[in-house]
């Protein structure tokens, strides 16, 4: 059974900025940033995505690393970022609210889908994108037995679904962070539940759709294996730079942080972008509709 949680969205930045406190240093310089979806784009654009997990806004030294995050957002003129491990109001974190900082140093809209309830806060995934967001729901990826963590805690995987109404109509875009065990027995569940989502919405629903974020899973597993079943591609061969490696950030060995697409999008180039922002490195995905 799917379970459908709803979950604070914030679309437009403009409104954000002015209920967000200062936090550590950071500068709210979105205040001379106009809202992000305002601006024109032309009908079959290129569309930039970014899919980077930022580690609960710390570098791997355990730094802020925020403004980093942001400025990565900004000059990579990502339109589309899918975010993993995102903090909300958490202790380890300051009381952060990350998504909405990130919304007004980007001047993006956001959407936010908590998976766990974390040190006072929460826990979870984010999409931010230059275009309004026109609704979003968090959906549980659930798993039998449920999965046990150290302490006797579980940990719940999700993936946000964020409709986004970008240049030439709406695309359902499903950003996920899933199990990242040593054996896929936990992810194959996952993975089940998330293509499951994407065939309904790309065959019943007829509605376009992208899929991303950090699967902990490498090319040639079982998981990934799943994907060619489906009616999703991974992309990388047909126009990704290099090996794809994205983890760990100071010295990739593994690629584990993917966008998967339909028959109907287009993969102009790919790459992985060198920085020690977050302990995975940022993958840009450059795209245009195949029709």
């Amino acid at each position: 059974m799917l379970l459908w949680l709803p979950f604070h969205r914030c679309t437009n930045s403009r409104e954000l900025q002015l209920r967000l406190p200062l936090h550590s240093g950071l500068a709210l310089c979105a205040f001379s940033l106009g809202c992000a979806s305002l601006r024109p784009s032309e009908p079959g654009r290129e569309i930039r995505v970014l899919v980077y997990n930022i580690h609960a806004g710390k570098d791997a030294k355990g730094v802020d690393n925020l403004a980093r995050v942001a400025e990565l957002v900004r000059s990579t003129r990502a339109d589309i970022a899918l975010l993993q491990e995102v903090d909300r109001g958490t202790t380890r974190s300051g009381k952060v609210d990350q998504p909405g900082v990130l919304a007004s140093l980007t001047g993006l809209n956001v959407a936010f889908g908590k998976t766990l309830d974390y040190q006072g806060g929460d826990y979870g995934i984010a999409v931010l994108s230059r275009w309004p967001i026109s609704a979003d729901s968090l959906i549980s990826l659930p798993v039998i037995p449920p999965q046990q963590r150290s302490g006797g805690s579980h940990e719940p995987r999700g993936a946000l679904r964020a409709v986004i109404q970008i240049p030439g109509g709406p695309v359902d875009v499903l950003n996920t962070h899933i199990d990242a065990s040593r054996e896929d027995f936990y992810r194959r569940q996952e993975m089940t539940t998330l293509l499951q989502l994407a065939t309904r919405s790309i065959g019943e629903q007829r509605r376009s759709t992208l899929v991303g974020g950090d699967l902990n899973a490498e090319p040639g597993s079982a998981v990934m294996e799943m994907v060619r079943g489906s009616p999703l591609r991974d992309p990388w061969p047909e126009c990704g730079e290099g090996s794809g490696l994205s983890y760990p950030a100071d010295g990739p060995v593994k690629r584990i942080d993917y966008l998967l697409l339909p028959a109907d999008w287009r993969c102009v180039s790919a790459s992985v972008l060198e920085t020690d922002a977050s302990d995975h490195r940022p993958v840009l995905f450059v795209l245009t509709r195949a029709r």
